[in-house]
């Protein structure tokens, strides 16, 4: 094994990312975009495609092959769909270190949107391009040949390095497939001795909070009627609009801007907002009887999912209770029939796969060496939080992992037409990951 005592020792085995071997790997892994691409049940991604390139980079360097000290495994839960994890070996069984969340499946991707096909790479200089190069191909490349590097030179480190790819990130209607799965199974749990760095953001900074999500979908029924005899009708559009500013007046209320948001640097507080609007069709002279307003609830991670939802639900309860002090919209607009027996009513549903949001611990060793890591590499470090919603991770931190969060594609392509990502930027996030090593095994001096 190559000799790696001091931080500049190890820095100087491991040397820069090259770039020839970089692109030739992240464009096999781009070939399969196609195949991965996640949006069931009309999408099912085969990550094994994507797989088995990682596989064929790294077993020539594994135990298994006898070729080199990698330890590679391949594990499944559903046909074609496997995760990956790769250890290389330290001395010292009670030190670890890993990056996870690099997933082998990409959001889709509509070619005739596209100014170029977003299922093969094309390199415009340093912009290397196609579906997955942001989030989060283009991370399972640079892990991949962060791994393969040290399978290659072979430094004496105290430390275990693990790398993590994952099946299904990008769906969460599906569970038992992927990082799911293999924390339930226990095949993580050794990782909790150490900080686990979750790559699958972008800009190159440390992202420490995200925000939970709530998709909820608001239906009004009222009573259809000719459009000139408005005061024999309720409107469900206006009953809608009237009830929604209502329900959102008292959600800003009651969830109202967080002083930890401010530590964490959120660039907004918990929001709630509509995003789409449907009713079931007729004549433009018809006030419609029913109609559905759907959008989200961004949670900021200091508030509970849990009880947004119960919130919302005695919202609507307590509107249709006195629907009779609801506002209007004219005249004759109103919500209840005396004479016909008949009052507006409001349900409103949530998806039951909400996401809760992430704090990261600030206080942690992950997270100093990542800030450190960051300004070597990149030459300043701004840390920042989002109310955009990484699923998984949340679960994991409850599980009693340190996770912290870091990548290295760019957020305005990010699950965007024309995805794009720099190489220059991959080539700090990999200066950034031997750092961290680096400064982690002075620790362990």
């Amino acid at each position: 094994m190559a000799s790696s005592s001091s931080p500049f020792a190890l820095k100087e085995v491991l040397g820069e990312l090259d770039r020839g071997s970089y692109v030739t790997l992240l464009a096999k892994i781009i070939g399969e975009a196609r195949h991965v691409q996640n949006n069931p049940p009309d999408l099912i991604p085969k990550e094994d495609r994507v797989a088995r390139h990682v596989l064929d980079s790294l077993l020539p360097l594994s135990t298994s092959t006898g070729g080199g000290p990698l330890v590679v495994s391949h594990i499944a839960y559903a046909d074609g769909r496997g995760n990956v994890i790769v250890e290389y070996p330290g001395s010292d069984p009670a030190r670890i270190i890993s990056f996870v969340g690099c997933h082998m499946d990409v959001v889709t991707a509509d070619p005739t949107d596209w100014e170029f096909d977003p299922f093969s790479l094309s390199v415009d200089g340093d912009k290397l391009r196609g579906r997955g190069t942001t989030d989060c191909l283009g991370h399972v490349a640079l892990v991949t040949q962060l791994m393969r590097r040290l399978g290659e030179t072979k430094p004496k480190l105290k430390n275990t390095v693990v790398a993590v790819f994952i099946a299904n990130e990008e769906n969460s209607s599906v569970l038992g497939v992927g990082v799911d799965a293999l924390v339930k199974d226990g095949l993580l749990d050794k990782l909790k001795a150490g900080p686990l760095f979750w790559i699958d953001t972008a800009d190159k900074q440390p992202c420490i909070g995200t925000g939970g999500m709530i998709a909820w979908r608001l239906r009004a029924t009222g009573k259809l009627f000719h459009s000139g005899l408005p005061h024999k009708a309720i409107n469900s559009l206006e009953l809608a609009m009237e009830a929604f500013k209502e329900i959102q007046l008292r959600f800003y209320r009651d969830f109202p801007p967080h002083p930890k948001e401010e530590v964490y640097r959120f660039a907004t507080p918990s929001t709630m907002k509509p995003t789409q609007w449907s009713y079931p069709g007729g004549g433009i002279n018809q006030i419609p009887a029913e109609c559905t307003i759907s959008g989200d609830v961004r949670l900021t991670p200091f508030y509970s999912v849990t009880d947004v939802v119960k919130k919302l639900e005695e919202y609507v309860d307590d509107i249709n209770t006195n629907i009779e002090k609801l506002g209007t919209r004219g005249p004759v607009s109103k919500y209840v029939l005396p004479d016909e027996n008949l009052r507006g009513r409001l349900t409103i549903t949530c998806d039951e796969d909400v996401t809760s949001g992430v704090a990261c611990n600030l206080d942690s060793r992950g997270f100093h060496v990542l800030c450190k890591a960051t300004e070597e590499a990149v030459g300043h470090v701004k840390p920042y939080s989002i109310t955009g919603s990484l699923p998984l991770i949340r679960e994991l931190q409850d599980e009693g992992f340190d996770v912290q969060t870091s990548g290295y594609g760019i957020m305005a392509t990010y699950h965007a037409r024309n995805e794009y990502c720099l190489f220059s930027d991959m080539c700090q996030g990999f200066q950034v990951f031997v750092s961290i090593i680096s400064q982690l095994e002075e620790d362990s001096n």
